[in-house]
């Protein structure tokens, strides 16, 4: 059978931005502090992965001094951060049931009918489409990791599955794809932050790519990449400021 997501690899620039993504993170992964002290650092890239998430839908993403935090969609995207370690082992085997519970965990201050919590719509292509992403993500491809990273996301953003907090929940789907598929195993890096820093860019690009064309869809893989690398780099001054404490 043939690999679904094979002819994105065919798309221009495509491989080299892969493998500059790869080279990148690998960078962040040899850095002195992540070989023993990557704990640390894991959990402030996350705790900044879930406030550039939130802010790009908006939300005001201070963080009370000793209290908790009360604005929903932040308080939602720091949930689903602190939970991605546990789902990590689910993913591969069930992604649905993960994508069910990421959004639980986003939407529970947003949504008030706890029954629609973490149940997909079931209008239209959404059903099939998603299906097939879980497929995806359960081993139909062997696609490079940011190019599953970022068609997870892709889809995701596109479906809007749920109707609150798709964003949020799209994003930390393609950060748990970076590290299930190896690409960035210890979460130390923070695309969310490029992605929040060239949002108008991040919000065409997926446009493109929900349409389909070769072209959206190119545009979509490389900004990724780039957000990557970007994100790379953040992950890097975490461990320098951690190295100097």
């Amino acid at each position: 059978m043939s690999d679904p997501l094979a002819p994105l690899l065919d798309l221009p620039d495509v491989p080299d931005a892969v493998r500059a993504a790869r080279d990148a993170v690998d960078a962040v992964h040899n850095h002195p502090v992540n070989r023993r002290g990557w704990p640390t650092t894991a959990a402030e890239a996350t705790v900044r992965a879930a406030r550039a998430s939130a802010a790009i839908e908006g939300a005001d993403v201070e963080l009370p001094e000793g209290g908790e935090v009360d604005e929903p969609i932040l308080a939602g995207a720091l949930r689903v951060g602190e939970a991605l370690g546990s789902l990590l082992p689910t993913w591969q085997r069930a992604p649905l049931q993960v994508l069910a519970r990421l959004h639980v965990l986003a939407a529970s201050d947003l949504q008030p009918d706890s029954e629609q919590l973490g149940r997909p719509r079931r209008s239209g292509d959404a059903p099939e489409r998603i299906e097939m992403l879980a497929q995806l993500l359960s081993g139909s491809t062997s696609v490079p990791g940011p190019v599953l990273a970022a068609v997870v996301h892709g889809e995701l953003l596109a479906l809007e599955p749920f109707g609150t907090a798709d964003g949020v929940v799209a994003r930390a789907a393609g950060r748990l794809t970076m590290i299930a598929t190896g690409l960035d195993p210890k979460g130390l890096c923070v695309p969310e932050v490029a992605f929040l820093r060239r949002m108008r860019r991040y919000r065409e690009a997926a446009q493109g790519f929900a349409g389909g064309e070769p072209e959206g869809v190119g545009t979509w893989l490389l900004l990724c990449c780039e957000a990557f690398e970007a994100g790379a780099k953040e992950g890097l001054s975490i461990a320098d400021a951690a190295a100097e404490e």
